[in-house]
């Protein structure tokens, strides 16, 4: 018998051909099959029915109808709700009962920005989204479920707003200027506005739960201001007022600078900030409260005022400290000479700082002996030289001194007389003799001390100028003096403080 051919078949007995089931067949006891609702029924013989495919389950309505009952209508910028079927790392797929699957882009899920979109949906989770593309260019239906919160969330802030209540949310984001809290949308609020005083350090506060007050609101703009600040002012408004009561003007407390500004420095009394103004930093002149206190520091204040309709405290921090005019006249009397440095010139004179802060004024009739047209013939600015009080108005806060009378001699200030020695002054404490100042142990304890003692031991203290002798001829020398003169017409004029900062001088000569 010649090989089969690879096409030809194999022709089976009919012995071994295999029976199939016709559409009634007994099936055999025992065997294993799946549910009779998933496969039909049996009848009690055991004979199988198959179920029918063919029942009409639409009750008379159309295919067409039928399919378009199932299938959701919607447009852009509807909301629909729908359910997570699927959760990538870029999209969430949200199943709403259209032809296919919505897709919410990552940066669609939520106000948070760079989320793991299984922390913020899980599957078989129902949700709610804003149809932002109904196809796109590739077909696909394009979700958003933050914007689906910010329409919902819209509507619930504005109505907080109008009724002036408060919202929460978890801060979520340290931005340039505040904090980002998520109240449905993005809620800002501003580094000024998260405590009573302003805060330095805002990332401790990113995951807390905070209350605030909307305090700004514009939903074309998406904009939303909030004030935790306003929250805790309300919120302590008893325990202020209670701390207001108590607090009495005259009284010192002990508090902590907590923000310094161009005008001055707040300061926290344990409850309350209260306003330490420029002008009541110093009893000199300040050019920037920075210079004075820094944030932090603990100092004792005394209470000027309380404003209790505004909640305004004033405070005083030069009111604690000794007030260097005061001081100035308690210790200096007319007719003393001290030592100065020029620190001003001015058409009508100098100005001398004769102390810490403490500034008296030469006149130009009163800066030499023969007639001055102009200052700078006489001194320069930073000169050191010494000068006679003939004038102290602790009240007005003036002193008039003199150059040309402090060539005439006269008794030292007290302060001086220490680094020059007792023994070179009489009984009455005028000048009377040179000394080896090198010899002399003497430690200086202020600034018009060292001066002094650094004169002395530059220029010495016994040479003679045409009968005058000591320390009146350092004055004559430094004066440029010639013999007297007729007395001047004009009389001295002092220095004056400014009337809102103690200490300042004026800059013209006050009318006579």
């Amino acid at each position: 018998m010649s090989p089969q051919a690879p096409w030809a078949r194999r022709i089976c007995p009919e012995s071994e051909l295999p029976t199939f089931m016709s559409d009634t067949q007994v099936v055999p006891a025992g065997t294993a099959l799946l549910s009779p609702e998933a496969m039909g029924t049996f009848d009690e013989n055991g004979v199988y029915i198959p179920r029918s495919v063919t029942e009409d389950d639409l009750g008379g309505a159309s295919l067409e109808d039928a399919m378009a009952g199932t299938i959701v209508e919607f447009e852009d910028g509807d909301l629909v709700e729908g359910t997570v079927v699927k959760i990538d790392r870029d999209e969430v797929l949200l199943d709403i009962g259209f032809k296919s699957e919505g897709v919410i882009p990552v940066r669609e899920l939520s106000i948070r920005n760079d989320v793991d979109p299984s922390e913020i949906v899980s599957l078989g989770e129902a949700i709610e989204a804003l149809v932002l593309q109904k196809e796109d260019k590739e077909g696909r239906l394009i979700l958003s479920k933050k914007r689906a919160q910010y329409e919902r969330a819209w509507g619930t802030i504005e109505k907080l707003k109008e009724n002036d209540e408060v919202v929460s949310g978890p801060v979520i984001e340290v931005v340039k200027g505040g904090l980002i809290v998520d109240i449905g949308l993005r809620g800002f609020l501003p580094a000024s506005l998260v405590e009573l005083r302003r805060v330095r350090e805002l990332q401790p506060y990113v995951g807390r739960v905070i209350e605030a007050k909307i305090i700004e609101l514009d939903r074309n703009r998406n904009n939303v201001v909030l004030s935790r600040r306003a929250w805790l002012e309300e919120t302590q408004k008893e325990q202020r007022g209670e701390f207001l009561v108590n607090l009495k003007p005259g009284e010192r407390r002990r508090g902590v600078v907590s923000s310094v500004v161009n005008f001055g420095a707040f300061v926290d009394l344990g409850g309350m900030d209260g306003l330490v103004h420029v002008s009541e930093l110093s009893w000199k002149h300040v050019d920037h409260p920075s210079s004075v206190v820094s944030v932090g520091d603990e100092i004792d204040v005394e209470v000027l005022d309380v404003d209790l309709s505004k909640e305004r405290i004033s405070l005083s921090l030069k009111a604690t400290q000794t007030d260097p005019w005061q001081e100035f006249a308690n210790t200096h009397q007319v007719g003393e000479l001290v030592y100065g440095r020029i620190t001003k010139l001015v058409p009508f004179g100098s100005f001398v700082q004769v102390g810490d802060g403490i500034e008296g004024l030469v006149h130009i009739s009163e800066m030499a002996g023969h007639h001055v047209d102009l200052p700078e013939q006489v001194v320069t600015p930073g000169e050191e030289l010494w000068v006679k009080i003939i004038d102290i108005d602790l009240q007005r806060r003036r002193i008039s001194l003199s150059i040309k009378q402090a060539a005439e001699g006269g008794e030292v200030s007290e302060e001086y007389r220490e680094a020059f020695g007792e023994h070179a002054y009489d009984a009455e404490g005028n000048y009377v003799g040179p000394f080896e100042f090198a010899e002399t142990e003497f430690t200086p304890d202020t600034e018009a001390q060292a001066a002094g003692a650094d004169y002395v031991a530059e220029h010495g203290t016994g040479e003679a100028v045409e009968g005058v002798e000591g320390e009146a001829a350092v004055a004559v020398a430094v004066a440029e003096g010639e013999a007297a003169v007729a007395e001047p017409t004009v009389a001295p004029v002092v220095a004056e403080a400014a009337p809102d900062v103690p200490g300042e001088v004026p800059t013209e000569a006050p009318a006579e």
